[in-house]
């Protein structure tokens, strides 16, 4: 389970468990208790692919591993010209992670009543923009704590690869971010839950509340996929940094269930 900041490779995921890559590919609005109905690919992008990988097709587990596991990518690495055809077929623009930052602390402000929570954000001289860590342990206000963060609903709409949620890399520049300087609502949410717990079981079921009050919605079934694995592939970011080591197999397969109904 090697870092890998920017394609998450399902094959990875595969041969750690068959099961959590199925469970990433699940459509709870359609499955059954005797029947799996998987997301759409939603997009034409595949269809020379020929059968299983047409616009109205589920995502097969076998379409997208084994020697097919790098067809799907992130839109940062995707030629330019893909870039553009998803732009003009499906309106895909992706957000730069400081816009997100921007707009993710406006909601915090909000909820906080005071500015400069997580960071406060920069604008260089050259027009590049960045942002400074606050470094402190996060306070709460009077009257809330901090379960009540990790407890508040956040939603991203039409979140693509859900750089709103999460940040393990700028999903316009595909630059890898470096986890203390992350800026996701749901990477917030884990700060804080590394920063109040100290024992394992504390931490899974905070973090699992975290993940349960996360949501997105997407049209693109890849663009699912990847949002998918980002947020399984964050939990096992600050599970790591928290404890030093990564989480069981069994707490990956209940938070995947939990994004797979989420987003």
């Amino acid at each position: 389970m090697a870092d890998t900041p920017i394609d998450i490779k399902e094959n990875d995921i595969f041969e750690l468990s068959p099961e959590l890559m199925n469970t990433l590919l699940k459509d709870h609005t359609m499955s059954t208790d005797d029947c799996q109905v998987n997301i759409f690919w939603g997009t034409d992008d595949y269809a020379d692919r020929g059968k299983g990988y047409q616009y109205n097709d589920q995502i097969k587990l076998e379409a997208i591993t084994g020697e097919n596991g790098n067809i799907i990518v992130p839109r940062a690495v995707k030629s330019r010209e893909q870039q553009q055809q998803r732009s003009r077929e499906m309106a895909e623009v992706f957000t730069p992670s400081w816009i997100c930052n921007k707009q993710n602390n406006l909601v915090d402000v909000a909820w906080f009543g005071r500015e400069g929570v997580f960071n406060t954000e920069v604008d260089n001289p050259d027009g590049t923009h960045t942002w400074i860590v606050n470094q402190e342990r996060i306070t709460f206000p009077e009257g809330k704590t901090w379960r009540d963060y990790v407890n508040e609903n956040r939603m991203e709409i039409t979140c693509g690869e859900a750089p709103y949620l999460v940040s393990r890399y700028d999903t316009v520049t595909g630059e890898p971010i470096a986890i203390e300087q992350r800026i996701g609502l749901l990477d917030r949410k884990l700060r804080i839950v590394n920063e109040n717990t100290e024992t394992s079981s504390e931490w899974l079921k905070a973090a699992q509340s975290a993940f349960q009050s996360i949501y997105g919605f997407e049209w693109q079934g890849d663009n699912i996929v990847l949002a998918r694995e980002a947020l399984l592939y964050t939990f096992i970011d600050y599970y790591r940094v928290k404890f030093g080591k990564n989480p069981q197999l069994k707490s990956l397969l209940y938070i995947a269930y939990i994004i797979s109904g989420n987003i």
